[in-house]
């Protein structure tokens, strides 16, 4: 599984993390993420460390089953060297690594994992993780691209919040400029798309 960062999954991990909540085996569960901040993983804003204080804290996991992208690392040579643990260690599908299950979320500018509107080009990149660049900050991010996302079996986005709704609506009913959002072109092969909206994020709807 590839989780995604930002605040809505919190909640997520948080019931996930509650002791004997779920029947989960965690020594068969693999853990990726499908973005990260290039931050130290002690970093407040990296991705890595919000999973670990909302959910690796409160499960049994074997640390051998963390696959953290290293944010702290020279980004061009992370994105890398994350390409290749995923080409390595996940089964294929015509050449391209298959998650079980993608968890992404959308910003209000419509993008998602950390391919931003002004870089939607990336989405169609060749390899399987990029440097991203914030649109505001410059802050570079590592990345999943489009070709890792759409061969997963299952993409679950997760979006909360009043802010999403306009995107939202433009994504799924096709209106508006929904096509200039990454988010848009989230369409996996399995056909298997899910959206977890709050009431607020789906009042466009």
């Amino acid at each position: 599984m590839a989780l995604s960062g930002g605040s809505t999954p919190k909640i997520i991990f948080e019931t996930l993390s509650i002791p004997g909540k779920y029947k989960i085996d965690w020594n068969k569960v693999h853990l990726y993420w499908g973005d990260e901040r290039c931050v130290p993983p002690t970093d407040d804003e990296s991705n890595y460390k919000m999973t670990r204080e909302y959910l690796l804290y409160g499960i049994d996991i074997p640390e051998a089953n963390i696959h953290r992208i290293l944010g702290e690392a020279k980004p061009e040579l992370e994105a890398i060297r994350y390409s290749n643990v995923i080409n390595e260690q996940l089964p294929k599908t015509a050449g391209v690594p298959v998650f079980d299950l993608i968890l992404l979320g959308m910003g209000e500018d419509g993008h998602t994992a950390s391919i931003f509107p002004h870089e939607i080009a990336l989405w169609d990149a060749e390899d399987f993780c990029e440097v991203a660049n914030h649109p505001v900050s410059g802050q570079q991010r590592i990345t999943f691209t489009g070709k890792i996302i759409n061969n997963a079996k299952v993409v679950a986005f997760l979006v909360t919040g009043v802010g999403k709704k306009d995107k939202v609506a433009e994504i799924i009913n096709h209106k508006g400029n929904f096509s200039s959002y990454p988010a848009s072109l989230v369409a996996p092969v399995s056909g298997s798309l899910l959206w977890f909206l709050d009431e607020a994020a789906a009042s466009g709807l």
